[in-house]
């Protein structure tokens, strides 16, 4: 028992045929790319399954039309199409085959699954499957939070109006024009300029002063620019439907994080890196933030914080040509710091590494790109790619190492997750200090001592591998 009767459903149109339970896996590892329509999902599935012949995966399964409200149970045609639009109830073929049933409806976000071959999750592993057979390549997956997984067909017709009526309430909407564009200028002008004109005059860059520490003379300004920013993460807005630049910042980074992680194990066993998103899918165009935006956007907005207080025009007057004057100066300083070469990204492109992210595509390295020592024999063996010793790819990350050490710039979902994490570090240090300080007093006094993990890891065995 092998094949499943399975259903696909978009807000147009249905699939339904007979396929090997393994495909069906495949349909729903694809989910990870978040595919709105049937043809959508036809472009994931090439991640995990390569066509061999046929047109496309589904080219011998059944499609039937949906009027426009799929509740109605009207028949008729649809708009310049001459096949029957049935009801969705009509349209589904609920008859399970073989090793069961599964409905995958991308409308609605449910997966159905009443099947003896296999009970795929929200998170999982795949084999890749080559075109002629499944290889031992494994490619983890995870689908985005809001796909609900029931385990019967029932389960799914009680459940699908609700959640077409929830995913109404909240359409999809791309929010990077309110973060990146004139609400994020207007803020932070508008802050500037609510701060008293002592502390303005005073809060001047530290290059046009001189002073014997420019580092003391810095921190006024550094802890007024980290205070605006802040508020602007930490602030809800109607425009971002009541939640804060910093929820919509993090709400998909650890999805988007996995998928990308996952990209960057398969590219590394296949050598070749896997299909990324269209600009066309949806997924891209209302893609969510990850791990390297969220870092870019800190540094983004330190420097038009950094670049406003460095305008000296702003420092005496406010009426509304010198604002206008100097929302348009920040707009040309933001579109050139994201798209010149960065110095502290190695002379890489901020707008080029945000759109690759939101792409999924990992930023790859060559091997010669990861090498230290030029001079080193051994290193240029290793970045030779012709070179059987040669290093596969490599994949360069940014970490926010340099982001202020404060709730607002973390990527802790809430203030206590980020308390938790501060005791936990605190007690590591304080018992690391402890430890430490006991060893060097053993070690003054002469004392032996015994194996400790904390500071002597086990050496590795390399006949145990």
């Amino acid at each position: 028992m092998s094949e499943v009767k399975l259903n696909l459903v978009d807000a147009e149109r249905v699939l339904h045929g007979t396929i090997h339970g393994s495909f069906v896996d495949a349909c729903v590892a694809a989910l990870s790319a978040e595919p709105e329509t049937i043809a959508e999902l036809e472009v994931a599935l090439a991640r995990y399954h390569k066509l061999r012949d046929a047109e496309n995966h589904f080219a011998w399964f059944s499609s039937i039309y949906l009027p426009t409200n799929t509740s109605s149970t009207n028949f008729g045609l649809a708009p310049d199409n001459p096949e029957p639009v049935h009801s969705l109830a009509a349209a589904l073929d609920a008859e399970p085959w073989d090793a069961g049933i599964v409905v995958i409806d991308l409308a609605a976000r449910i997966v159905a699954i009443d099947s003896l071959y296999s009970q795929p999750g929200p998170e999982g592993e795949v084999f890749f499957h080559d075109g002629q057979a499944l290889t031992d390549i494994p490619i983890l997956y995870r689908v985005p939070d809001d796909w609900l997984f029931v385990n019967s067909v029932d389960a799914y017709r009680w459940s699908r109006e609700r959640r077409i009526r929830e995913r109404a309430v909240k359409p999809a909407c791309d929010l990077r024009p309110i973060l990146f564009g004139r609400p994020l200028l207007e803020f932070i002008v508008n802050a500037y300029f609510s701060l008293p004109v002592e502390r303005r005059t005073t809060l001047i860059s530290p290059a046009d002063v001189e002073t014997d520490n420019n580092e003391a003379a810095d921190e006024p300004l550094a802890s007024e620019i980290s205070a605006i920013h802040a508020r602007w993460l930490l602030t809800p807005r109607a425009d971002l439907r009541g939640e804060s630049p910093r929820d919509v910042l993090l709400a998909q980074q650890d999805f988007i994080e996995f998928d990308l992680h996952t990209r960057s194990l398969q590219w590394s066993l296949q050598n070749e890196g896997p299909p990324c998103l269209s600009k066309d899918s949806f997924a891209y165009r209302f893609a969510g933030f990850g791990m390297h935006e969220w870092i870019l956007y800190y540094d983004l907005v330190r420097h038009l914080l950094q670049s406003l207080f460095d305008l000296q025009s702003t420092a005496d007057v406010r009426n509304a040509e010198s604002v206008n004057e100097i929302l348009a100066t920040l707009e040309q300083i933001e579109t050139e710091w994201l798209e010149s070469p960065q110095p502290d990204l190695d002379g890489r492109i901020p707008a080029i590494l945000i759109d690759n992210e939101r792409k999924r595509l990992p930023q790859a390295l060559r091997p010669r790109d990861m090498i230290i020592d030029e001079d080193c024999p051994a290193c240029q063996m290793f970045g030779d790619e012709t070179s059987p010793l040669g290093m596969g790819v490599g994949f360069w990350h940014l970490d926010g190492c340099n982001m202020d050490d404060d709730f607002a710039f973390s990527s802790f979902k809430t203030r206590q997750e980020w308390e938790v994490e501060n005791r936990r570090r605190e007690e590591f240090n304080r018992e690391f200090n402890r430890k430490w300080a006991e060893r060097e007093q053993r070690i003054a006094r002469g004392e032996p001592l015994e194996p400790d993990p904390f500071f002597d890891p086990e050496p590795f065995d390399f006949e145990a591998g």
